[in-house]
């Protein structure tokens, strides 16, 4: 799956990423289930509210981490595809 550069990605309702002491850090938490979010995926998915497109999210973590924006584009992408297919993300 590829996301395309328009699409609007936000998590679902019943998802919510939070700071769990339990679990070490960030966590993605849906119904019975529980995802540990590395500081990458933190930072990926704090951006992803359904307000900006997705190539508004690659070149804002772009610029922020100084990073070549195709890379960016990659592996955000392969990110959000994999939470996708597992319906922890939706895109609009």
């Amino acid at each position: 799956m590829t996301i395309a550069e328009t699409a609007k990605p936000r998590l679902p309702r019943g998802v919510r990423l939070v700071n769990s002491e339990a679990h070490g850090g960030m966590v993605l938490l849906a119904p019975e289930r529980v995802f540990k979010a590395d500081q990458i995926a933190t930072a990926i998915l704090e951006r992803c509210s359904g307000e900006a497109t997705f190539g508004e999210i690659v070149d804002d973590l772009s610029r922020a981490f100084n990073a070549p924006r195709d890379r960016v584009a990659t592996d955000a992408g392969a990110l959000l595809a994999g939470l996708v297919e597992k319906k922890l993300l939706e895109l609009g």
